[in-house]
C-alpha cells in the first residue's frame, strides 16, 4: 500500500476549498459591492468623442435622474446591452456615455452601426475617470439622482430582465417615488 504524504493531500484540499468558495458565491446576486453607492458621483474627466456633445459635473447635479454608462466598441457585452439602452432612451431616460479605453473611430463606428442612445458622451481614453468611479470593467452603469448621488452601480450588460428588476426600480427610487 502506498504511503500518503502531505503533498498528496494539499492539492485536493485546496481544490475543495476553492470549489466551496465558488459554490457559496453562486448564492449572491452576482453584483460586486460599490463603495460609491450613496455618495456623490466622482468628477467627470473625459475628452470629446467626435462631434458628440459632452457632459460635465454640473450635468450630473441638474435635478434630474440620469444613467452614466461606461462602454467600449471592443466589448461584446456592450453590444448585447445596446438595444436596451436604445429602449431606455426612447422612454425618455437620460443616458450619458463614457467610452472606455477605445479608439475614437471604432467608438464612432459602433454608434453609427447600432444607434446613439446617449444625450451626451465623452471618451475616457486612459481609464482615469473609470478608475475614480470604481469601474471594474465594461459595461457598467450608474443610476445618478438629481443631486449627483450614486443610487445604483450595475456591473454587466443591461438585459431586459435587469432593466425591469434592477434599473427601473433604482430610477424610481432616485426620483423619490
Amino acid at each position: 500500500m502506498a504511503k500518503i504524504t502531505p503533498m498528496m493531500i494539499v492539492p485536493p484540499a485546496i481544490f475543495a476549498g476553492l470549489a466551496l468558495m465558488f459554490f457559496l458565491g453562486l448564492g449572491r446576486d452576482g453584483q460586486l459591492p460599490s463603495a460609491r453607492q450613496g455618495e456623490p458621483a466622482p468628477n467627470v474627466e473625459m475628452i470629446a468623442l467626435g462631434n458628440e456633445p459632452t457632459f460635465d459635473d454640473a450635468a450630473l447635479r441638474d435635478g434630474k435622474v440620469k444613467l452614466v454608462n461606461f462602454w467600449a466598441s471592443w466589448c461584446a457585452p456592450c453590444r448585447v446591452e445596446h438595444p436596451n439602452l436604445e429602449i431606455m432612451a426612447q422612454q425618455g431616460i437620460t443616458l450619458y456615455g463614457v467610452n472606455y479605453k477605445d479608439k475614437p473611430e471604432n467608438a464612432i463606428g459602433f454608434l453609427e452601426e447600432l444607434g446613439n442612445p446617449y444625450a451626451a458622451i465623452g471618451a475616457d481614453n486612459k481609464g482615469r475617470m473609470a478608475l475614480n468611479w470604481g469601474v471594474y470593467g465594461v459595461p457598467e452603469t450608474y443610476v445618478i439622482d438629481g443631486d449627483g448621488v450614486i443610487v445604483l452601480r450595475f456591473a454587466g450588460p443591461i438585459t431586459a430582465s435587469v432593466l425591469e428588476k434592477t434599473i427601473l426600480p433604482a430610477i424610481k427610487a432616485a426620483k423619490g417615488n
